[in-house]
C-alpha cells in the first residue's frame, strides 16, 4: 500500500506562486555569497526557491527578493549569471524529480 500525504509547498521568490517543491529549484548561497543553482535540493544554508524561468529569477533580483530569502547582499550581476545556469541546468535536472 503506497503511502499517501501532502505534496510539500514552496513559494517561488520571483512570482510569488505556490507550486510543489518538485516543480520549482532551489537557490543557495555559495561561500562567496552568490547564489547558485542546489541541482540536489540538499546543499547546506538557506535556500530559496524559483521557477526555472528567467523571468522568475529576473523577477526575485529586481524586487531584492531573493537577496533577502538567501540573507546575502544585492549584485546586479547575478541575473546574466543564473538564467546561464538556469540554462545549462535545467536539461540535467528534469530527471531528479
Amino acid at each position: 500500500m503506497g503511502r499517501t500525504g501532502s505534496v510539500p509547498l514552496r513559494t517561488c521568490v520571483g512570482c510569488r506562486v505556490r507550486e510543489a517543491k518538485g516543480d520549482l529549484r532551489r537557490l543557495v548561497a555559495g561561500a562567496d555569497g552568490r547564489p547558485r543553482f542546489d541541482p540536489t535540493g540538499r546543499a547546506p544554508g538557506r535556500g530559496a526557491y524559483v521557477h526555472a524561468r528567467p523571468d522568475c529569477i529576473r523577477q526575485a533580483i529586481r524586487r531584492n527578493t531573493l537577496a533577502r530569502a538567501l540573507r546575502v547582499r544585492a549584485d546586479t550581476g547575478w541575473a546574466a549569471s543564473l538564467v546561464d545556469e538556469l540554462g545549462s541546468l535545467t536539461p540535467a535536472m528534469e530527471g531528479l524529480h
